[in-house]
């Protein structure tokens, strides 16, 4: 197994700490000021953050990206570095967890720089998205993904992973499709989009997430190479991203925002039974 290059290591290193200056500010800024009442684009009154980092979000978006600053400061740092650690040391569990923890971050950063309002810290963002996605390609780079099959023990549940990745795709395009299809008939504003021009997230889920979880099970369940280096991307971003929106749907609560009682319960049981999912996965490699 290769060890990742000094290029990766650096990047790796950069996004770091460039992540905990992000997330860190993101938690920690929260500055004097009250919510304001605002009318969006189309004349809906919605309720603006009117403080901190994210004065410019409504109340509901600020307390989500604060939440998801919290988790990645909390799990993405801490995840990140022991990934490095050990990919260091040749592991091939290390080189997956990398992979893995590097497309949350390319994830979450692409989120912001495409979804947030326009604050101080866009450049930073526009540097970890950057960063994240190279350092996601280098880190495939350094894993030697046509001899994966074999690195893993014949015991490995593949056919029960690979449901759960097809559940995971299925769950989402009915969350997603749920929310945006009603409002095509009804000709009305989905819920969720507040003062943002379209929805970022949603496009990012339909368009790569559920496709790749999709592709995942069904290269796994055939047993080709690139279903193990698939499967493991999926299922730690999808345990962090799980996470963090678990975290957001609290700090929503907190913030006086409604929430759906089956977002507070699907969320947090998709995040166990992922990293469920992962733990049995990443032991089941035989080979470092």
């Amino acid at each position: 197994m290769r060890k990742p290059t000094t290029t990766l290591v650096f990047i790796s290193s950069l996004i770091i700490i460039l992540v905990i200056i992000a997330a860190g500010l993101g938690v920690f800024w929260q500055g004097e000021g009250e919510a304001f009442a605002f009318q969006s684009l189309r004349g809906e009154t919605i309720m603006m953050q009117g403080h901190g980092l994210y004065y410019y979000e409504t109340v509901s978006t600020a307390a989500q990206a604060i939440a998801q600053d919290a988790v990645t400061l909390i799990l993405g740092v801490p995840l990140l570095i022991i990934a490095l650690v050990l990919s260091l040391k040749g592991s091939l569990r290390g080189q997956l967890l990398l992979s893995g923890t590097l497309a949350y971050f390319l994830y979450t950063y692409a989120s912001f720089v495409f979804g947030a309002a326009y604050n101080v810290l866009f450049l930073l963002y526009v540097a970890l998205f950057s960063l994240s996605l190279f350092a996601f390609i280098l880190s495939i780079m350094a894993i030697d993904v046509s001899g994966l099959a074999v690195q893993f023990s014949p015991k490995l549940p593949r056919r029960a992973i690979a449901v759960f990745m097809f559940a995971v795709g299925l769950f989402l395009i009915m969350a997603w499709l749920g929310r945006i299809v009603p409002a095509l008939v009804n000709n009305r504003p989905p819920l969720g989009l507040e003062s943002s021009t379209t929805l970022v997230i949603q496009a990012l889920d339909l368009g790569l997430v559920i496709p790749l979880a999709i592709l995942a099970g069904i290269l796994l369940w055939r047993r080709r190479p690139w279903g193990y280096m698939l499967t493991a991307i999926v299922l730690i971003k999808g345990f962090t991203l799980a996470m963090a929106v678990s975290a957001m749907a609290v700090n929503m609560m907190l913030a006086g925002v409604h929430v759906a009682i089956g977002e507070m319960v699907m969320f947090p049981t998709l995040a166990l039974v992922d990293i469920g999912m992962m733990v049995i996965f990443l032991k089941n490699v035989e080979s470092a």
